[in-house]
């Protein structure tokens, strides 16, 4: 019998001391550094006076960065149920047995998630124009009358929110698709069969079956959206950069324009711890109700 080679404790830390420094060098020091700034007034250069708190008070007292929060949480709250949900409602048809080419399926359903943010930004920054696909295709079925110039422009529309969250809606549900899907496919398939011959409908065995199954993976991908989304960037930036006004503007668009636009880094450091430790909040905060709610029906 072949005994199991079992690597020395130095050999082990040397295969990770590359990782690790990388991860400290391009993580952990940059927010620390941040933390540092924070406590600054910083307009660039050599020249930095120390400030103490002054800059979290202004923080607590910025309308704009807490209205860019409440933009993040509704960002939070579409992708959850468009990237997550519509991804579940995916998974359960293309895995069904009427479904044929899974495979195909799953390539093209995860396709958009390989495209660059800027991309598909500027590819729904051309169909949400006024003289745009939307509208042309709007136009054509009567739904709207009138030439170009009288048609809506979506990006400039009191509902911004929600039309930049269909872009982020469609560019992500493959990436969680796959995610269910490895995630479904450990499922033991009998447990299927019996249900289906103690007459549970398809219905039933995804409430029953699949999502309880599943829990720890959906707590996945539920810290993957929310951290994607309370720092959302890309796409926002290059179909409004925050307009019209600043009812679009996001936490992570707020921080850019503070510390390159306005050339405040200090304040723009703050804004980024803010935006960490908000984050981390949402996605605890998250997290835990679930566990909660899972607890309470599994009893």
């Amino acid at each position: 019998m072949l005994q199991s080679i079992k690597p020395r404790t130095r050999t082990i830390l040397l295969y990770l001391f590359i990782p690790v420094f990388i991860f400290v060098f391009t993580v952990f020091y940059p927010l620390c550094r941040a933390v540092i700034y924070s406590f600054f007034e910083w307009k660039g250069g050599p020249n930095m006076t120390f400030n103490s708190l002054a800059n979290y008070r202004q923080l607590f007292a910025d309308g704009v960065f807490w209205e860019a929060f409440g933009h993040n949480i509704y960002l939070v709250l579409v992708c959850i149920a468009g990237q997550m949900g519509l991804a579940f409602i995916l998974v359960l048809f293309a895995n069904s047995k009427l479904t044929h080419c899974k495979g195909i399926h799953r390539t093209f359903g995860f396709f958009p998630s390989t495209i660059a943010a800027v991309c598909i930004g500027m590819i729904w920054n051309i169909i949400y124009l006024q003289d745009g696909l939307l509208n042309i295709i709007l136009s054509k079925l009567g739904i709207l009358t009138g030439n170009w110039l009288t048609w809506p422009d979506w990006l400039g529309s009191n509902n911004v929110m929600l039309v930049v969250s269909i872009p982020l809606v469609w560019q992500y549900i493959g990436y969680y698709m796959v995610i269910m899907f490895s995630a479904i496919a450990g499922i033991d398939t009998e447990i299927f069969e019996s249900a289906e011959i103690d007459g549970a409908n398809g219905f039933q065995k995804a409430v029953y079956i699949t999502l309880p199954l599943i829990k720890n993976t959906i707590l996945v991908c539920l810290t993957l959206c929310i951290a994607g989304n309370m720092k959302a960037f890309d796409n926002i930036y290059v179909m409004t950069e925050g307009g019209p006004g600043t009812r679009s503007m996001v936490m992570a668009m707020y921080g850019y324009n503070t510390s390159f636009r306005d050339s405040n880094l200090g304040y723009g450091s703050t804004i980024s711890v803010a935006i960490f430790v908000l984050s981390l909040a949402v996605i605890g905060g998250s997290q835990w109700i679930v566990k909660r709610m899972t607890k309470g029906a599994d009893a």
